[in-house]
Formats: structure tokens, C-alpha cells, sequence
């Protein structure tokens, strides 16, 4: 067995035993595989296994490989959005899971192109983390509202690394909880909780994840 096949295949036997323990069908998770720093013959390689959803770190390295592989590939721009960048965002990405700031919301919608957003909220408080807080993400999404072309489908965030993932389950749970609150203060019917990466997915889903971004346990490490 290749190598990609047999971290992959390990991924969905995780991902399937972790939906069991919590009473939930598989189909409910999205696996985005995160490709920073994975070359386009990598990626072909997992979408011809079957692979459809890839989240990128950094506009300049993704936009490359975006034009070299398949259309039918859905994007994520999951790392942190540079203003002077933010309109190259609808034209190559289906999803951007990093929202956490009212003038990004501005900048992506200016450009007349349909894009799903996800709001990314720093649960932990982490100065050296991205996202907002739970009061600025209320302020988001009021002015989300206003907006022609941007649709929030859910909530992001990055607990703080642990050796245990179960230190981090409350973070999971919180966000979870927030999603609620949120769709029930606004009216709105966000299902997304992108939570979760390869050292703690499983946890991440048996509290409701949507989307788990792996890329290590996927690829390996990087160079």
C-alpha cells in the first residue's frame, strides 16, 4: 500500500470510529487536507484517491497550485487573511475559514464573487493566535448581514496545543455552543464547526465537527 493510501485509510477508520462514539453519520464530517508546503503532484495524488476538499495556509503558495489542479476541487483559505490580499480570495476559494475582523468582510465582498465564510473565534484568548472574540464575532455577523455576496456558514477556531486532546475538548464543546447562540440570536442557520486538526480530530468530532483540517497525519511532516 502507498504511503498517502495508508495514512489516509487509517484518517477514515478515525474519523468513522469517532462518528460512532458520538451517534453521528460519517457523512456529517468534511476531511479537509491541509496541503502547506504539499506539492500539486501530492495533492492530484489524494484527489485521485478520492479527496475532494484542500485548505491552504498562504495565498501565494495556494494560487499556483489551484491553477495547475482539477476545477472540481473545493478550496479553503484557512489561514490568516492579509488586507492588501483579501481580494484575491473569492476568485480562487469556495471557503475561508479565518474571518475575524469587519474590514476583511469589506474587502472580500467588494469583489462580486460568491464565497462562503467561516467566522474564527479565539477561544483561548491566545495573543498569538488569530480570531476574534465572542463579542467582535457578534459585531461580524451583524454586519455580515449588510453584505451582497458573502455567505457565514459557520465558526472556526484553533484550541492551544496539548499532548492530550482531551485537555482541549472544552474549547470544542464552547464552540459548539456558540454556533447555537449565534444561529439563534440572528435568525441565521450556520451548520459548520470547523474544529479540529490531526493531533485532536477525533475529539473534535464526538463534539460536533464539521470539518477537521489534517495535513501532518495525512503528508507527514512538512519540510
Amino acid at each position: 500500500m502507498n504511503p498517502l493510501l495508508e495514512s489516509l485509510t487509517e484518517i477514515q477508520r478515525k474519523i468513522r470510529a469517532a462518528c460512532q462514539r458520538a451517534g453521528r453519520s460519517e457523512e456529517e464530517v468534511r476531511l479537509v487536507a491541509v496541503t502547506k508546503r504539499v506539492d500539486p503532484g501530492r495533492i492530484r495524488a489524494a484527489f485521485e484517491l478520492g479527496l475532494s476538499d484542500f485548505g491552504e495556509n498562504y495565498l501565494q503558495e495556494a494560487m499556483g497550485k489551484i491553477e495547475a489542479l482539477p476545477r472540481d476541487i473545493h478550496w479553503h483559505m484557512i489561514g490568516h487573511i492579509q488586507s492588501n490580499k483579501a481580494k484575491l480570495v473569492p476568485g480562487f476559494f469556495d471557503y475561508a475559514h479565518s474571518i475575524d475582523r469587519p474590514e476583511i468582510l469589506k474587502a472580500l465582498d467588494r469583489q462580486g464573487k460568491p464565497l462562503k465564510i467561516l467566522f474564527e473565534v479565539n477561544l483561548s484568548q491566545e495573543a498569538t493566535k488569530h480570531g476574534s472574540t465572542e463579542d467582535a464575532l457578534r459585531s461580524m455577523i451583524e454586519h455580515v448581514s449588510g453584505l451582497q455576496h458573502l455567505e457565514p456558514v459557520g465558526l472556526m477556531t484553533m484550541p492551544p496545543p496539548v499532548e492530550d486532546p482531551e485537555e482541549v475538548r472544552p474549547y470544542f464543546i464552547g464552540l459548539r455552543g456558540l454556533l447555537d447562540t449565534c444561529n439563534r440570536e440572528f435568525g441565521l442557520s450556520m451548520k459548520e464547526l470547523s474544529m479540529g486538526m490531526s493531533q485532536d480530530f477525533e475529539v473534535a468530532i464526538e463534539e460536533g465537527a464539521t470539518m477537521v483540517r489534517i495535513g501532518t497525519a495525512l503528508f507527514g511532516e512538512r519540510q
